[in-house]
Formats: C-alpha cells, structure tokens, sequence
C-alpha cells in the first residue's frame, strides 16, 4: 500500500512581502503529476494547510482547486489542522467532503478519527491527529496528569485504542523533541512544545507535519517530510520533495523521497557589489530566482537593491557582512530563548530590573500565570 505524505503547504504564504501563491500552483502541479505516475492509496497532508487561520480568498480557492483534483483522481486523501490553521474552519463541511474521498480531521473533540484501508496484509489504521495543546486534551480528559506537550499527546494516543497486531499511520502536527528548525517556522520560548517521539511508538509510520525540512526522527519510520518550496533563506541548501511511503506486511515500510523543481529557487548571493554584478555577466543561472543578496563592501552602497534589481527582478532581502555588521553581532549580547523555560527568562529580565532575584512566591506566582497564559 503506498502513501504520499505532505505537510506545510501554506497556502497563501508571503515571504519578504512576495506573494507565494503562483509558486504555490506551480509545485501542486507536479504534486498531481507524482500522483498519476506512482498512483498512491492515499495522500496525507500533516498540517499547516494555510498559512492563516483566516486565508484570503485566493488561498481557499488554491486549497479548492487541491482537494477538487484529488477528488477527481479518486484519491483517498487525509488532512488534518496545524498550528496556523484554524481547525474549524478547515473542517467545514468535512462530513459532505469525506464522501469524494477527502477526509478532513475535525477539532480535537477527544473521540478518535480513524480511517481503515485494506490490501492482501490486511487492514491498515490511519489516525488523524490535528495540532493539540496540553488544555486541548486537558479539557476532554480532565482526570490524566497532563503537564505538558508530551502527556498530552500521550493521553490522546492512549485513547485511540491502537491495535498493535495491525499496521497502524498517525497523522499528526507537533514539534518531536530535536528536530532541526528553518527560520520560517514558529519558535516556542523554551522549547515548552517539545513532544518525545517515544508517545509514537505503536505506529508503523508517523506522518509528521511542522517542521520545514525533512528529517527522521530516531527510527526511520517517525519523519518530517518538510514543506513543498523553501518559505526561508535558511532552507535555501534544502532539497525539497514529497515523501513516499510503501507499506508491506506489519514491519515492512519502505521510504523514497521524490524531488520537486520550484518555479523560482531561492538563493543567496555573497560578495562585494562589483563581484556580484561581475559574476551575474558571466554565470548561467536563473536570474528569476529568489535572491537574498549579502553584500561584503565595508560600505553602504547607495540604492544597491534597486540597482541589483536591474539583475536580479526577485530579490528578497539585501545585508551586509562586513565588520559594522559584525561587530554589532559580537556585542549584541542575543539570549538563546529557546534553551530556557519562560520563568528562567522572566527571571534574569526581573533580576536585571531589580537588581535582586524573585523570591520563592514571586515565582510561585509567575510560574501559574505563564501556564494559564500558554494554555490560553
């Protein structure tokens, strides 16, 4: 039985103020394409759907011409909210879409969604579980001892009622504790929505969405399969692809990634001005790409994007690199945030403002009011 998975199309998405909209039918396109050539039993799409929690009108008709062409091919297609979705709104007319074939996750309600697939080995279980936070689950099963990301999703898992003997998928929308992070994703102060990826382990495959690059997590069958384009610079080395998923008997899974060619690449493109426009006469590359331009001369140049521009239509972003900026980064004295919990960050700003630590009922106090804020 195979699979497509997919995740984070985020549709609608602007990056450095340029729309990703075309780039965003271009790379479906192919998608469809993928699907006629290695005709899947499903395609799963792990979250962050939007961009949005409230898309514009071209992003929900981009997503109306997606799930349109899936029903059209008669695939059966599995889709569930992330963190920018809005769960209920995804969901609308989810029970009347389920008939095409296009099987949206509703909000968790604390019941499971399950979807069961035959072939010669047998059934094979495909969970769907959106984005959850810990007063997500806290609120169906008020009684568990929830007191983080990972119990939560635990205690949703342990409720599903999984059996083991079968072959099992779950689609779900979390940050697994380690996986590597692009600048275009959401970051969480102290790491607080860390799930270990030991709550995953009665599933053959977990079909991971949130994180933009793809990537394993510990066992070859946890993975993120990483957005369809490059949403950051820092992804400009990815390779971006879909990731394929064939499923034997219980035990049997094997993996393939299929590349994807963007419309426009991005790029970065480091060096003097007269380097940059020197190299530009003489390489043959696609000027149409997105470009962030880093400029190493010690001094400004005056209007060098819209001068670059006259090269390069698509640039994004301009920097410099030299030893103004340097320097500044040197003694600009940035926190790692996410190496520290939230009451150890509003302790050293409460010390630094005081000149004295908070006292054990101060952070008694502020320790509550950071898990009622986070919750909310």
């Amino acid at each position: 039985m195979k699979f497509i998975h997919l995740s984070d199309l985020h549709i609608g998405k602007r990056v450095n103020e340029f729309s990703m909209l075309e780039d965003q039918r271009y790379i479906l396109s192919q998608i469809y394409g993928i699907i006629d050539s290695i005709q899947p039993d499903g395609v799963i799409v792990a979250g962050d759907v939007y961009d949005k929690t409230t898309p514009s009108e071209d992003a929900v008709q981009l997503l109306n011409e997606f799930v349109c062409t899936l029903a059209e091919k008669q695939v059966n297609t599995y889709i569930i909210s992330g963190n920018h979705d809005s769960a209920r709104r995804l969901a609308f007319a989810s029970r009347l879409i389920g008939k095409s074939g296009i099987h949206i996750s509703p909000a968790y309600n604390g019941q499971p969604v399950k979807h069961t697939l035959t072939d010669s080995h047998g059934p094979v279980n495909i969970y769907m579980l959106p984005f959850v936070k810990p007063a997500h689950v806290r609120r169906f099963y008020p009684e568990a001892d929830i007191a983080g990301y990972t119990d939560a999703v635990q205690v949703a898992v342990d409720n599903m009622g999984v059996d083991t003997s079968e072959r099992n998928i779950i689609i779900t929308h979390q940050f697994v504790t380690g996986a590597d992070r692009s600048e275009s994703e959401e970051l969480s102060v102290g790491g607080t929505d860390n799930v270990d990826v030991s709550v995953f382990d009665c599933f053959d495959y977990v079909a991971l969405g949130h994180i933009h690059g793809p990537q394993k997590m510990g066992r070859d069958t946890v993975r993120y399969c990483g957005t369809p384009l490059k949403y950051s610079f820092s992804e400009a080395g990815h390779t971006k692809s879909v990731t394929i998923v064939e499923m034997g008997e219980k035990g049997d899974v094997k993996i393939t990634a299929q590349p994807l060619v963007p419309l426009h690449d991005m790029r970065i493109v480091k060096g003097t001005y007269n380097e940059i426009t020197h190299r530009a006469n003489y390489e043959k590359t696609n000027t149409d790409d997105y470009i962030q331009v880093i400029l190493t001369d010690e001094d400004d140049i005056p209007d060098a994007i819209s001068r670059l521009r006259v090269i390069y239509p698509n640039i994004m972003q301009l920097k410099y690199d030299n030893m103004r900026t340097r320097t500044h980064r040197e003694t600009g004295g940035a926190t790692d945030v996410e190496s520290k919990s939230p009451l150890q960050l509003f302790s050293e700003f409460f010390e630094s403002q005081n000149n004295r630590p908070m006292s054990d009922r101060q952070q008694r106090f502020v320790r509550q009011l950071i898990e009622k804020i986070w919750e909310d």
